[in-house]
């Protein structure tokens, strides 16, 4: 089944690396990008995290907020943010709640899916990309797409 384009994306609340807990709704009109992906450190997973760092200054001047999120521990995802200098928060999904509800964790393995959303002001959904294989994840595409938009 899955969420669809168009749809309002649902709310959720998780530990971030920012100290304090995130909750999507929170962030009032702010447009943002979530993206899902399997584990921090990992080779296409960093290559993912650091294609959203070298974009994030497009992401910033749109007034765009990005958000990862994995299973891994705010711990984790602390050194892995510090170590790739990564400009945005990460949030712990360690049950998999999130990924599931947003249809991004693989049934049987549980593991989650390198999907992203983008989201507007009023968190309608309006892009998905799904990439297993590829850490950019069409990144570059998501950056002209919202360029087009705002």
């Amino acid at each position: 089944m899955g969420l669809k384009i168009g749809e309002k994306a649902p709310n959720f609340t998780l530990d971030s690396t920012s100290g304090k807990e995130f909750t999507l709704y929170d962030l009032g009109d702010e447009p943002c990008i979530i993206y899902f992906y399997p584990k921090d450190f990992t080779s296409v997973c960093t290559e993912q995290a650091c294609s959203f760092r070298d974009e994030f200054g497009a992401f910033r001047d749109l007034g765009v907020t990005v958000i990862g999120i994995s299973k891994d521990d705010i711990e984790t995802h602390n050194r892995f943010k510090k170590e790739y200098n990564l400009p945005f928060e990460l949030l712990a999904d360690t049950k998999g709640k999130v990924a599931k509800l947003y249809d991004s964790l693989l049934p049987i393995v549980s593991i989650p899916k390198r999907n992203t959303f983008v989201l507007a002001g009023d968190k309608t959904i309006m892009d998905i990309q799904s990439d297993l294989t590829s850490g950019k994840s069409k990144i570059r595409e998501v950056v002209e797409n919202l360029t087009k938009k705002f």
